[in-house]
């Protein structure tokens, strides 16, 4: 009898459901994939997490059903296809997940990619921003760097390795400077941590993208770059691959923010009142402080200079260079005040 993953049939929800939904059950069966149905239980199509980040550019709300986004142009296979066979239709297609269908279109199993492979370790390297003095989380800084303050009972920059090395990350690189004798005590070559980890040290604070000066000649490979104080959900190899496929330069990780006015909000063109909004909302995208490079860019960064990521995006830009966004739908939290460390502490676990 041919093996499937065990809890596919945790991933099924009917055309209805909403796109919040089917993020949560993303979230809870770590399949990476939502296979919808109709009410009766045939096969439509399939919602996978880039399918969400797609529409989310598109200016799709959460609520909105599975039916504007799913895919009918779906890659499946029939009961009894060699374990070999499916994983050459996943290389060929470029997916990780093949639902498994009967003559009838119905839904009888699920092949994923980390179920028939073993882990496939990475050769790129994750950098981490991991220098800056932090002075807007005082007193919590005062006598330790911020990426060593602890969330759930480890170091925030432990969170971010161990996230690394459960994808296949091998290789980091911190670049240090504010007490940068604790990180290094604590980490060493990362050897007690399964992983390899170099440390870049800045002289005079470099900026969001200074630091990037020192990797001149040192990676030859696209790379991640994160800010030292993110914890996140989001797969640092699932922003890795879509930087490769979408072939761009610099694939920056956003995230829709809300701010809510709280206040009606009146248009007025001479004395015509044009239009009026009681307290509207108004979304944007923001920063998420996580990256995919291409190692090529690095040559766009002044050396030993104070540069900062917006002044990197700009000169790429006006270079003709690749930019694009990769939209977060994951927990993420930037714990740069007080608050916001409190609130990791209470509220945030990066791992479930």
């Amino acid at each position: 009898m041919q093996e499937y993953r065990t809890n596919w049939q945790k991933a099924i929800l009917p055309v209805t459901s909403s796109i919040h939904e089917a993020i949560g059950c993303l979230d809870d069966t770590s399949l990476k994939i939502i296979l919808v149905v109709e009410v009766n239980g045939l096969f439509l199509g399939t919602v996978t997490d880039g399918d969400i980040r797609r529409g989310i550019l598109r200016g799709i709300s959460l609520d909105d059903p599975l039916s504007s986004i799913f895919n009918n142009q779906y890659i499946s296979c029939n009961h009894g296809l060699p374990k070999d066979k499916v994983l050459d239709l996943m290389r060929t297609n470029a997916v990780q997940q093949i639902p498994v269908i009967d003559s009838d279109n119905t839904l009888i199993g699920l092949h994923s990619w980390d179920f028939l492979e073993t882990l496939v370790l990475r050769p790129n390297c994750i950098v981490v921003m991991a220098g800056g003095i932090g002075s807007r989380l005082n007193p919590y800084t005062e006598n330790c760097p911020k990426p060593m303050l602890q969330v759930m009972g480890k170091p925030i920059l432990e969170h971010i390795v161990e996230k690394g090395k459960a994808e296949g990350f091998r290789k980091f690189i911190f670049t240090v400077r504010y007490l940068a004798h604790m990180i290094e005590e604590y980490f060493g070559n990362g050897q007690d941590f399964g992983v390899e980890i170099e440390y870049l040290h800045e002289a005079e604070p470099l900026g969001t993208a200074g630091a990037l000066s020192l990797l001149r000649q040192q990676l030859s490979l696209p790379f991640v770059l994160t800010n030292g104080d993110v914890l996140t959900n989001l797969s640092y190899g699932d922003l890795l691959d879509f930087h490769l496929s979408a072939a761009a330069q610099l694939t920056m990780g956003v995230r829709m923010h809300e701010i809510q006015n709280p206040f009606g909000v009146v248009e007025i063109i001479g004395e015509q009142v044009i239009s009026y909004q009681e307290k509207p909302i108004i979304r944007s995208f923001i920063n998420a402080g996580i990256y995919a490079l291409d190692p090529k860019i690095i040559d766009l960064v002044p050396e030993n200079q104070a540069f900062d990521m917006p002044e990197l995006f700009t000169l790429l830009r006006l270079r003709g260079g690749a930019v694009v966004a990769y939209p977060l739908h994951e927990n993420w939290i930037d714990i740069g005040r007080p608050s916001d460390f409190e609130f990791a502490n209470l509220g945030f676990n990066h791992g479930e």
